[in-house]
């Protein structure tokens, strides 16, 4: 019999939930029921099938208020157990310690704290520096750094990982099909056994059927799971903002002291072309009868060992040039950096307020946000102590002949709900409840760590900046001394007052000054780098993504086929 066109033709199912902007508000949508068409259900990519004839929705329909009585029921006692997520306090002092004992300086233009309204590139942090082929050379590392492609690849599997959760939210739809030919056994099972005189009986089995099944989230354990895995991936997300400010850091020292040592080459060089005007001299005034053998040995020995401590310079300048082609992804071969004529300059950098630190530093934003995945497990592991509520339908058909498969009298069909809860398991859900609290406990301890190791480098810096600008001070004086000594002496050699050993005592002392503030100065412009990537670059908390974000990076996907890849694996 055929409804008539003012009846409309369908039945009622429970609506997937509905996730909010925030972890719990799903909850309010959680057991809906809403009006399925009968053609929706009939198409082949709906996860419910078509409803059974007129006949038998007769009895769907008794079904339907008592189903829709449990949906309604879960939406109503829909909540999200365990505790609400608060980020734990961490010491913080109110000004830095070495800051305060460092003269003011003029903060730079170009350099400042983070700002999220900055509309500047407020990565390229070591352009405060001025130097274009360290520019060029950072600028690769996002490129072919492999530590960092390693660290982005754990960024999205978290996200996937997200995605894997999210589909929790969502119920579950199968199809099977089955043709079966069987033989009963022939023989009477009574009292004293299995006794003959039956052949048995063969038949067979044909059937197509579709189920589909939903658990609510009624104690919040998807959502639970969802909020933390969000917040891993975020930590991973921090991870990689901090492996590529490590590489960035590493590469600027790097190429630092690869410009220091070039500038160590210059002053070594220079000083062999001095000795080597020395010695010319030494051996004029010996051939003139003037000055003693040991006077032109002195002169020779001193230029020569003068002339391997330039040599030597190649071994370093070579192994920092290899660990910049390493840290841009690139084989040593393939990376010459050319000399320069100069060393780039020591900016001054505002240290800024302690308590900017801990948003502006990757590995504090990676630590704050494995408590809260340790928070949300708690909600996870409480969730177990609450029943589990399970809604299923199954409709399909089956005859004996394939014939007769999709006849009315073959069709079969089953709604219902079954709940289950542990009565008894001897304290394991309360010890995993403790083992997730202990957990909570140690990712507390670990920000706190993380936080004050983090203020232990910026006050090291501080303090390294302070300290060896003091030390470049007075290496100055003593180089500049040491010159004055050097020339007075030689003129005085020229004049024959003094033996040739004063002169190679005053050269000898003004190179090793010259070497010392020329250390120094290295040592400062590391520091420089030091202090900016212990203050996190220029990186804030505000690039760590959202919830939105993540969950757009990796969307749900309801295509049932395998990927694409997958595929010549089937043939």
């Amino acid at each position: 019999m055929t409804p008539s066109d003012d009846e409309p033709r369908g039945c009622l199912v429970p609506s997937p939930p509905f996730r909010g902007e925030r972890e719990g508000t799903h909850r309010g949508a959680m057991g809906r029921v809403r009006w399925v068409a009968a053609d929706a259900l009939e198409s082949p990519t709906s996860p419910l099938p078509s409803p059974p004839p007129r006949a038998e929705r007769v009895h769907v329909r008794k079904w339907i208020p008592s189903f829709a009585g449990m949906t309604l029921l879960t939406a109503v006692a829909a909540c999200t157990v365990g505790p609400d997520y608060q980020r734990p306090a961490a010491p913080v002092p109110a000004a830095y310690k070495e800051a305060s004992a460092t003269p003011t300086a003029q903060p730079l233009a170009n350099w400042q704290v983070a700002r999220p309204a900055d509309a500047i590139d407020r990565g390229a942090w070591w352009s405060v520096y001025r130097d274009p082929a360290l520019d060029g050379l950072e600028r690769q590392i996002d490129i072919s750094n492999q530590n960092l492609k390693a660290a982005e690849a754990a960024f999205r599997q978290a996200e996937a990982i997200v995605a894997q959760a999210r589909a929790g939210f969502f119920p579950t739809a199968t199809i099977n099909a089955q043709a079966q030919r069987s033989r009963t056994s022939g023989g009477r099972v009574g009292t004293t056994g299995v006794s003959g005189g039956n052949t048995g009986r063969i038949g067979n089995l044909f059937s197509i059927s579709a189920a589909a099944s939903w658990v609510p989230d009624l104690w919040g354990k998807v959502s639970r799971t969802v909020e933390g895995n969000v917040a891993t991936a975020q930590a991973d997300a921090s991870d990689v903002a901090n492996a590529r400010l490590a590489a960035q850091g590493q590469l600027a020292s790097d190429y630092m002291q690869l410009r220091v040592t070039d500038e160590l080459k210059r002053l070594l060089d220079a000083a062999v072309a001095a000795y080597g005007e020395s010695l010319r001299i030494t051996e004029n005034q010996y051939n003139a009868g003037i000055a003693a053998a040991s006077d032109v040995a002195q002169a020779r020995t001193q230029l020569e060992s003068t002339q391997a401590q330039a040599i030597a310079t190649g071994i370093l300048r070579a192994q920092l040039e290899h660990a910049i082609a390493v840290l841009i992804g690139k084989p040593p071969a393939d990376l010459t950096i050319a000399p320069v004529a100069s060393v780039p300059a020591l900016p001054d950098i505002p240290a800024g307020l302690p308590s900017t630190l801990l948003e502006r530093r990757p590995d504090i934003a990676a630590a704050e946000r494995r408590m809260a995945t340790a928070n949300a497990q708690i909600g996870v592991a409480e969730a177990a102590f609450f029943p589990t509520v399970t809604l299923s339908a199954d409709y399909g058909v089956s005859a004996a002949m394939i014939g007769t498969l999709f006849n009315t009298a073959s069709r079969m069909w089953s709604v219902g709900a079954t709940i289950a809860q542990t009565v008894f398991d001897a304290g394991a859900r309360h010890a995993l409840v403790e083992q997730d609290r202990a957990l909570l406990d140690a990712a507390i301890a670990d920000y706190r760590q993380v936080v004050l190791s983090g203020f232990q480098q910026v006050e090291d810096e501080l303090a390294a900046l302070r300290i060896l600008a003091e030390q470049a001070a007075a290496e100055d004086i003593a180089v500049a001394s040491s010159r004055e000594a050097e020339r007075i002496i030689t003129n005085q050699y020229k004049a024959g007052t003094v033996a040739y050993t004063s002169v190679v005592v005053a050269q000898t002392t003004a190179l090793t000054n010259a070497q010392a503030a020329l250390t120094v100065r290295q040592s400062r412009l590391v520091a420089s780098v030091a202090l900016i990537e212990a203050l996190g670059g220029g990186w804030d908390a505000s690039q760590v993504p959202s919830r939105e974000q993540i969950e757009s990076d990796s969307p749900l996907n309801f295509n049932p086929l395998p990927p694409a890849d997958a595929w010549p694996k089937l043939w």
